[in-house]
């Protein structure tokens, strides 16, 4: 059994350490990037010969012209992503309830038809997507990145939510029906308090779609004062001579509320992603 042991153990190390490099070698060059001077930045070394945190000087003073409004467009990225966030959970806790705990004819057959929508990727539907934000005239509009990444997100959310509501005991609802609770109390009191975990892994995975959503942001929002700051960054390849140390520095910034997002609730994202997978 020891020996086993150590077998599995030293596979799991032969998988893992190069799927670790092959995450952490980008990730590397995005920080070296952002240390080294211009003209050290593409030098090959594996660390600058002078490093400096001039870069960040820069980005968050936005010395440069490609970071006019970098952080207003920081805060259009944080308010879009929490607002994708918060429409979500409302949606895809309030049907995965009516779903899973009442029951509601013909629930099942909508989540399905919604999570038949992922067969078609979903780069195919930004044109008609840009073309219906269009016709109701809101293109241009945060509004419209708010609503198409709520719909992209909300079909996995519904699911991943039902799934969790149908391992919660049909006992606790009988006790509060009979305590005189209306199906408002019981989603209050006895359903929330449950979903936590599950409400907190797909409020996070929308929070992190719409935070690094490029294409529909691309194309749904174009002023540099309404654009998120990962379609600004895309303005920085538009010339010959591309500043790559702030590019670098930017997208390091950029990457770190995520990261820091996920790990803070990492532990609900694992529990809460997987809940309802396996059946007792």
């Amino acid at each position: 059994m020891k020996w086993k042991a150590v077998t599995t153990e030293a596979k799991l190390l032969l998988i893992g350490i190069p799927v670790f490099l092959w995450t952490v070698i980008p990730v590397y060059h995005l920080f070296l990037f952002a240390i080294s001077e211009r003209d050290s930045a593409t030098s090959g070394r594996l660390w600058p010969k002078n490093p400096t945190l001039q870069n960040f000087d820069i980005v968050f003073r936005q010395k440069h012209f490609y970071l006019d409004h970098f952080w207003l467009q920081m805060w259009n990225s944080v308010v879009i992503a929490v607002a994708v966030a918060a429409i979500t959970l409302f949606i895809a806790t309030s049907a995965a309830f009516a779903i899973s705990r009442l029951k509601v004819r013909g629930g099942r057959t909508v989540m399905n038809l919604a999570l038949f929508t992922y067969f078609i990727p979903a780069a195919f539907l930004a044109v008609p997507m840009y073309k219906t934000m269009g016709n109701y005239g809101l293109l241009n509009n945060q509004w419209s990145l708010i609503l198409a990444m709520v719909t992209i997100a909300s079909p996995y959310c519904i699911w991943v939510l039902k799934q969790a509501s149908d391992k919660l005991p049909w006992e606790l609802d009988e006790a509060a029906r009979m305590d005189g609770a209306t199906p408002l109390q019981l989603f209050r009191l006895v359903y929330l308090p449950l979903m936590v975990p599950s409400l907190v892994a797909v409020g996070t995975y929308s929070l992190l779609l719409a935070w690094n959503e490029y294409l529909y942001a691309f194309l749904l929002l174009s002023n540099d004062r309404s654009v998120t700051l990962a379609v600004a960054l895309g303005n920085f390849l538009s010339a010959d001579d591309s500043p790559w140390e702030l590019l670098m520095t930017t997208g390091l910034i950029y990457a770190m509320p995520p990261a820091a997002i996920y790990y803070a609730f990492k532990r609900y994202m694992v529990s809460g992603l997987t809940a309802g997978a396996v059946k007792s």
